[in-house]
């Protein structure tokens, strides 16, 4: 193919308590809750969206919330990792306020990149780095001065026994380009993206224990079509290389193909449109239960199942 991926949409994780996760990444991280849904394929769990103001592609996090969900232990083959960027001077601010929230900051260097590790309430295990300048949009109306805010994905981290068969996936088919290595870590970049989002680390670790799903894992990484068009030519390839990939999925807020990568890692192709506007008015995400009009009819009977939640009031507070 002529086209390359742009980047990541989004990363798609699992939680065992949804008012504890819209807690941390709304206002510990000030990350707008732009879709409070279902799991389209287990509709009496939620699915939780996360973003800057709009959930642009880029910047969505998102988890199944499966409540009581048993700990998942992180290791090969998974996203081991998901790292946010935010304006280099915006370090300082960060370590502060997570340490006075009481969560455990590490800092490191990376890449000649300063990073804070830390992990959410599941031990998700999250990074945040300073960019020189992260090309995207200052998100306002959250709890975090917009000069400190997130501005999206730096990248994700992949973990697996080996490296050279997914390597050869990220540069020969989608397009990313080799950046280096830093031990056994080896770094890729989307092509024409040298900013958000744009960023897949792969950690060489056959040694490791196994992961196994579950609360605080990494489910699958998605990346970015601009378009149906592009999405269906991108399966094609993908299947004419020998992968299994499922049929184009609606997810009414993108259409998504799924396939495995030569590792084992979940990986799928999503659409940048219609977005999650399609359905509530800007100023209304996140402010309550939306359904795909498949599901509507089942409105009351998920209520009686879904537990109640308090919502973020987006633009309600400052730091």
């Amino acid at each position: 193919m002529n086209a390359t991926i742009p980047g990541i949409h989004h990363v798609t994780a699992i939680t065992a308590d949804a008012q504890k996760n819209i807690e941390f990444y709304s206002n510990v991280l000030g990350l707008r809750l732009v879709k409070l849904t279902v799991n389209f394929d287990d509709p009496g769990s939620y699915h939780l969206y996360y973003g800057d103001e709009v959930g642009r592609p880029g910047t969505i996090m998102t988890f199944f919330a499966w409540p009581g969900a048993y700990r998942g232990r992180i290791g090969p083959p998974q996203v081991t990792s998901t790292s946010f960027a935010v304006p280099a001077g915006a370090l300082a601010f960060w370590s502060a306020r997570l340490r006075n929230r009481e969560v455990d900051v590490q800092s490191t260097s990376r890449f000649g990149e300063s990073v804070l590790s830390f992990a959410d309430p599941d031990g998700t295990r999250l990074e945040i780095v300073g960019a020189e300048q992260p090309d995207a949009h200052t998100t306002a109306g959250g709890p975090i001065p917009p000069e400190h805010a997130i501005r999206g994905f730096h990248g994700v981290m992949l973990s697996e026994e080996g490296y050279e068969n997914t390597a050869r996936l990220l540069i020969d088919v989608m397009g990313f380009q080799a950046q280096g290595s830093d031990g056994n870590r080896f770094r890729y970049r989307a092509a024409g993206n040298g900013k958000l989002a744009s960023v897949v680390d792969h950690f060489c670790a056959p040694d490791a224990p196994k992961g196994t799903m579950g609360a605080g894992v990494v489910h699958h990484v998605a990346f970015r079509a601009p378009d149906g068009a592009q999405q269906e030519a991108w399966r094609g390839e993908i299947v004419r290389l020998g992968y299994n990939a499922s049929p184009v999925m609606d997810r009414m807020y993108f259409h998504s193909v799924y396939f495995r990568e030569p590792g084992g890692v979940l990986f799928e192709i999503a659409t940048d449109n219609p977005g999650f506007t399609a359905d509530q008015a800007a100023r209304e995400l996140g402010t309550k239960l939306m359904l795909p009009p498949q599901l509507e009819p089942y409105r009351g009977q998920l209520a009686k199942v879904l537990p109640r939640l308090q919502l973020p009031r987006w633009g309600a507070h400052r730091a």
